[in-house]
């Protein structure tokens, strides 16, 4: 039985950030993987659909006949494209194997060490671990410390088999041997959504949206909602609203879904494939919790404390915990948790400041509060609305279809609360408003400093000014590019004009 300082049972993203910092502090570590180095994150989610999505936007403005040019004879074939996503997800597989095999123990003199086991972890003590590999003996582990970071796996809906031919989940995308002409996505989630943006911007496929409630994207404000919404019907994309999946009927050359409505009335589709995007659940069926008196929440997660810790020396991280399932998310949890584990944290774990990125089309990031979740906490506060329309760079890239959302305090301190970022370089333009939201600076000390030009986060600079009355332009003359509005508990929205400058 071989013992180690700390086993990570997953190497996926957090997995993988958790062992590398354990090695930081000169610990022996063993990574326990039964399936793809760098879990979903790496084959199955964040790159393999943001690399579709990135070869889908460059399609997108190849075909585009609205900037001067043409493209004559322009083809995508759909094996090439899932050829191309494969290599880059295995990119980053042989960057983290390098760098797992070079710290490993036959190769690595220097103090710690990363020993890579591949197969399926289960517990059998608080301090000891079976190791099942197919086709070989089981394997004990033992170790002072546990992590676990399995992460999780697409939702089943009721009723819906699927087959990984014409009825998929997010795992089964690169299993399509061509682009379905025909296709329904059931979800309109951020997954769902993301999906119907990749399918509709490469222009082979008619995309039927499928969603239950009102809107899409419910949990953000409804201008976000509204934005996402409009440029995916822009696209060709049929956004289904209150609409539930009643049966799917099985035909040689094509499936027959059947779509029942709120409002009583029925449809019927011919599709050639349906996409399942109901959501996530977290990976722990395998591991034997039970045996150590472990029980998952009611949602099928784990309950961390502020230190990422379930109990005693076990720590639980990414998408098996409460916290949000998002990549950067399980890589900071890694990291504090090791960091915990040997006292080494110096500060709290913050999620406050944590921003995402949404893969539309265009492209949504978000950090902070929304304004729905502001009034959900009775938070009086200030909004900033500022289009892209009137930003210079957006102007010459010809992409003015997007804008920034400001949210500030009404508290006297006019600290940012959040902001939603929508349109060409959201995923950096966010980061302006996180690294500030982090420094819990008010307006005051936020507004000196002064953002290059030409660029998108310009933006961001005028929602400022516009906050204290100084944005260079007024909402008087662009009404429909810019305002600004508080909102307070009490009597709900004001229109104002802005803060004493």
């Amino acid at each position: 039985m071989e013992k180690y300082d700390v086993c990570v049972i997953g190497c996926g993203p957090g997995g993988f950030a958790a062992a590398m910092r354990a090695f930081d502090f000169g610990k022996h570590v063993c990574l326990i993987e039964g399936g793809n180095i760098g879990g979903a994150g790496i084959m199955h989610g964040a790159l393999t659909s943001k690399t579709l999505w990135e070869l889908a936007k460059d399609y997108a403005i190849a075909a585009g006949v609205d900037r001067g040019y043409r493209v004559a004879g322009l083809m995508v074939d759909y094996q090439t494209v899932r050829s191309t996503v494969i290599q880059a997800a295995k990119e980053k597989q042989y960057q983290i194997l390098s760098q797992i095999e070079t710290f490993s123990p036959p190769r690595w003199k220097g103090p710690g060490s990363i020993t890579l086991k591949r197969g399926y972890a289960k517990f059998v003590d608080e301090h000891t671990v079976s190791l099942a590999v197919q086709g070989g003996p089981e394997e004990l582990v033992k170790s002072d410390n546990f992590v676990i970071a399995t992460g999780s796996k697409p939702r089943d809906f009721p009723g819906i088999h699927i087959d990984n031919d014409r009825i998929i989940n997010s795992d089964g995308i690169l299993s399509f041997r061509e682009f379905p002409k025909r296709l329904l996505i059931l979800g309109a989630g951020i997954i769902g959504c993301e999906y119907a943006s990749i399918f509709s911007n490469f222009g082979q496929t008619k995309v039927h949206l499928l969603d239950r409630q009102p809107r899409i994207i419910p949990f953000e404000d409804e201008d976000i909602s509204t934005f996402v919404n409009k440029n995916l019907e822009q696209k060709n994309v049929t956004v289904h609203h209150n609409a539930i999946l009643r049966a799917i009927h099985k035909h040689p050359e094509f499936l027959e879904v059947v779509v029942d409505y709120e409002d009583g009335r029925s449809q019927v589709l011919e599709v050639d494939a349906v996409l399942v995007s109901v959501g996530r659940i977290p990976n722990l069926s395998l591991l034997g919790l039970d045996r150590i008196g472990l029980v998952p929440n009611a949602r099928g997660a784990l309950d961390t404390d502020a230190s990422c810790r379930v109990r005693d020396h076990i720590y639980a991280i990414g998408d098996v915990t409460q916290h949000s399932a998002l990549y950067n998310v399980a890589e900071m949890e890694g990291r504090y948790a090791v960091k915990s584990m040997f006292g080494k944290n110096k500060y709290p774990l913050r999620y406050h400041n944590m921003s995402t990125i949404m893969f539309f089309n265009p492209e949504v990031a978000v950090v902070g509060l929304n304004e729905q979740q502001c009034q959900a906490q009775k938070i009086s506060y200030r909004v900033a609305y500022y289009s892209n329309a009137l930003v210079n760079r957006a102007i010459a890239m010809r992409r003015t279809d997007g804008f920034v959302k400001i949210i500030v305090s009404e508290d006297g301190r006019n600290r940012i609360l959040g902001m939603r970022a929508a349109g060409p370089q959201a995923s950096s333009t966010i980061m302006v408003i996180a690294h500030l939201m982090d420094q819990d600076k008010g307006l005051e000390e936020i507004m000196k400093s002064i953002h290059p030009h030409p660029s998108i986060t310009e933006g961001i600079q005028e929602g400022l000014r516009l906050m204290t009355g100084k944005s260079i332009y007024k909402p008087l003359v662009f009404p429909d590019y810019m305002h600004i509005r508080a909102w307070h508990p009490e009597h709900g929205y004001s229109e104002i004009a802005a803060m004493p400058g």
